[in-house]
Parts: structure tokens; sequence; C-alpha cells
């Protein structure tokens, strides 16, 4: 499958501080802590040479070690809510670094994403390894709600967050499918080279490629819910 042998690390980040649902990494979804689903997801793609799940959480830990993967501890000032991802990968992958373990290209796999598959990794680092000068690759999906149809609102007026036009028709006044085509992220996966962060500070570079997720591989355990909707999902077996 690679086309050299690399070692990859994926590295899921599980603090314990969530607000929206109250310990959703390890809230119980079909059976099992959701976080158990990314972490079998990752072992069984057999791409990783490590599964490190990086939390502030000794419960989380205990977790974590028991569905198979191995755990960083971060310091508390990396699990707040506006931490950002640079400080945590960054602190994670020079923490291995000085237990000798290195690697050539780290994934974040996010655990609310449980619909991702062993295949959906499999299928995005294949993608990656194609191209040689990409930083890094992006789980993307269209969006649903299109940002020309967004605004600005100052001093009580409107303003458009995209600028543009169809034959002299704004943005704004189209039909969506006469708009551009527009991608927005979800949880389901990033891939880069460590570079990127060891050098250049950032966890996607300059360079990022799409990898446009299927189905239900992107879907985004967040909310209530999303959560609602995840376990219909399930018993209609439409996503397992």
């Amino acid at each position: 499958f690679l086309k050299k042998k690399l070692s990859i690390v994926a590295l899921i980040p599980a603090r314990s501080g969530s607000k929206r649902i109250v310990h959703k990494n390890i809230k119980f979804f079909h059976g099992h802590p959701l976080i158990a689903y990314t972490i079998s997801t990752a072992i069984n793609s057999g791409v990783f040479s490590d599964v490190i799940v990086s939390t502030d959480s000794e419960k989380y830990k205990e977790i974590a070690e028991h569905y198979g993967a191995n755990v960083s501890l971060r310091p508390e000032k990396y699990a707040g809510d506006q931490s950002p991802d640079i400080e945590w990968v960054t602190y994670t992958l020079n923490e291995l670094k000085k237990n000798g373990r290195e690697y050539d290209l780290f994934s974040i796999l996010r655990p609310t994403s449980p619909f991702r598959t062993s295949e959906t990794i499999k299928r995005a680092l294949y993608r990656f390894l194609e191209s040689n000068d990409t930083d890094s690759l992006r789980a993307v999906e269209i969006c649903s709600q299109h940002p020309a149809k967004m605004w600005f609102v100052e001093n009580n007026m409107m303003k458009p967050v995209l600028i543009g036009d169809n034959n002299g028709v704004p943005w704004h006044s189209c039909q969506f499918s006469s708009l551009p085509r527009i991608y927005v992220q979800n949880a389901s996966l990033e891939i880069a080279k460590i570079g990127t962060v060891l050098e250049k500070k950032s966890i996607s570079g300059d360079k990022i490629m799409p990898f446009i997720t299927e189905g239900y591989e992107g879907f985004d355990l967040n909310q209530p819910y999303d959560w609602e909707y995840a376990t219909y999902l399930i018993n209609q077996q439409m996503a397992q």
C-alpha cells in the first residue's frame, strides 16, 4: 500500500472540557465510549506506527489505553476552549521526540467522527502520497449553507460575506446550484508532514489538498441533535 516505509502517527485529541455535550469524547455511543471508535479505526487501518490520544484527563487516559491506544497527557494550558490545535500537536510531537519516537507524517483523527472507517483513512493517505509537494490534506464536504448567502450586520445594515454575481445577479440572490462550489472542512481527518509543525509552525502548511468525504464519513457529533441523528442513522442501518 505505501510506496515506501513511512513512519506515521495518529493523533487523537480528547480534552475533557467539552461544553455542548459534557464529556462527549467518552460518552457512551452504541455500546462504547465515543473515542473507542476512532481508536479502533486507527489501529485497524494498519498504517500507523503509533496511535496516540492527547488528553488532559487521567480518566480519559485509562479509557484510551483500555481500547489499545497510547496516551500523551497534555498540560491544562493546552486544553482550553480556545486552545489552537498547533499547541497540543507541537507539544505532543516534541514529547514523543524526546522519547525517541520520530515520524514522517501525522494524522489528526477527531473522536467526534465515529463513521470514519479504516478504508477512509487508507483512501486519504493514498491520495496524499500521490502528491509529492503537498504539505497537508484535509477532509472536506460540499457546504450545505453557502457563504454567498451569509451576511455581516453593521450599524443595523447588512453586507454580504462574499461578493460576486452571475450575469449581473448578485450571488446572494442566485440559486444555490448556480453558485461556485464551496467546501467546508469536517472532523474526519487531517494528514500532514511533520515539518509543517516543527519547521513551519503550522498544522496545515501552505499547500493543502482536499479529501472529499463520502456519505457519513465526515459526520461530526458536537451538538445533542447530532447525537440523536447519529443514533438514528445506526438504527436505520444507514451508517455503522
